[in-house]
């Protein structure tokens, strides 16, 4: 029977994963569709776990880091590539989680300063609370403080989707019978919500955290898949409850956070007082908790690939200490938490955002690939590598992905 305490590392992955991106598409999902693309949501939650239990997987039959698979096994240009857009797409990520957290803090406790200043102050001052959580309060302190928030997000999240859902009934229907739009925007808006719930390369960062609870001898691949079972569940429950919210009090903005103001001012003519700024509280901690875990999770990637490289390239030997001890570790977090900053100050160049957005959309392809070359690797994983079942679902994530990033590329060509 699983112990219970392993199921931690995977709430963490769940509270990660629902950033301030999740919450705007699933609300844009029930603005503009309705209950119809609530399918979208379980299925990309399926797929998420398709692709963390294959990571799971390789470290528990290799007792390696994916990472280490790719710089020994792979040609160097793999980890050169990756490590480039591991920096670029934390930058611009940490900056987009400060300034959700300080536009939505300065809602509910503005300041006696401009809405941008407000927000701009807000979002410094707890991107610097979470750096300080994640150096000194360890792995142990973010665990109690991401628990603790991720209650209280769920329960008012799905607590208001419960008050203003328009019927159960489609609720649940629509949940296990797609239908997709008829319109090519339809079409394209199902596969970008699919692609977006659960998270993209923090995925990565479950087994690290695993780590930090369990010794990987210690851990059974039926402990995994129930710990990354839960966390894909209530992520789904989570996006779906968001869309169900969007479409039962049907919104007047359609974009950005007026969108996430213009459902908190709807609930409020359906519940009150106590519907508005129990959805804003809501976001508040959705948006907080995936940057803590941001925080917590990236550096681990950063000082992971940074010593397996010099090792393997330089034949520097690694120090006998865990990643969360190690200077790689603790420069990576001060870039995550302190530079970012200044993307909430001055508006970033557009090409900056284009290339983020292709490069966010290539990586998903890129991880299910490896995973379907390597995990197949009867002398690499043994009894543990992939079955039908999860080639198809990794074959499906390669597809979907693939879409995905064409249309980036079209969109921005």
């Amino acid at each position: 029977m699983p112990k219970l305490p392993s199921l931690s590392a995977g709430l963490l992955v769940a509270a990660t994963g629902v950033g301030a991106g999740d919450l705007v598409i699933s609300s844009l999902s029930g603005a503009r569709y309705g209950l119809t693309l609530l399918w979208a949501i379980a299925v990309g939650a399926v797929l998420k776990f398709a692709l963390n239990e294959g990571l799971a997987r390789w470290e528990l039959a290799t007792n390696t880091t994916l990472l280490e698979g790719w710089v020994e096994r792979l040609p160097r240009i793999v980890a050169l590539t990756f490590g480039v857009y591991l920096c670029f797409w934390a930058l611009l990520v940490a900056g987009t989680l400060i300034s959700y957290n300080g536009v939505v803090a300065n809602s509910i406790f503005p300041l006696p300063f401009s809405e941008k200043t407000g927000a701009t102050v807000w979002g410094a001052i707890q991107s610097v609370l979470g750096l300080a959580l994640v150096r000194w309060g360890g792995y142990r302190g973010v665990e109690k403080v991401m628990k603790g928030v991720i209650a209280l997000l769920f329960a008012v999240v799905i607590g208001c989707a419960v008050v203003v859902a328009p019927s159960y009934g489609a609720v649940v229907s629509n949940t296990f019978i797609p239908t997709v739009p008829g319109t090519t925007d339809g079409l394209l808006f199902s596969f970008a919500l699919v692609g977006a719930v659960g998270g993209t390369l923090t995925i990565m960062c479950y087994a690290y955290w695993l780590r930090e609870k369990r010794q990987l001898g210690d851990v059974r691949i039926g402990e995994i898949r129930m710990d990354l079972g839960v966390a894909y569940v209530l992520t789904a429950l989570f996006g779906m409850a968001v869309t169900v919210i969007a479409a039962g009090v049907r919104p007047e903005a359609v974009g950005g956070y007026a969108l996430v103001t213009s459902i908190a001012g709807q609930l409020a003519t359906v519940m009150g007082q106590v519907g508005y700024w129990s959805f804003l509280v809501g976001f508040w901690a959705a948006v907080l908790t995936s940057m803590v875990g941001v925080y917590s999770g990236v550096p681990y990637l950063f000082a992971d690939l940074w010593g397996r490289y010099r090792k393997r390239y330089a034949n520097i030997d690694l120090p006998a200490q865990p990643l969360r001890q190690t200077p790689a570790y603790r420069w990576f977090l001060l870039y995550l938490a302190l530079p970012p900053i200044l993307l909430t100050v001055f508006q970033r160049p557009a090409w900056i955002a284009i290339v983020y957005a292709v490069s966010g959309a290539a990586f998903m392809p890129f991880l299910a690939l490896t995973l379907l070359y390597m995990n197949n690797q009867s002398r690499w994983l043994g009894s543990l590598r992939n079955g039908w079942i999860t080639n198809t679902l990794l074959g499906i994530c390669l597809l979907l992905f693939l879409v995905l990033l064409g249309v980036q590329l079209e969109v921005f060509g």
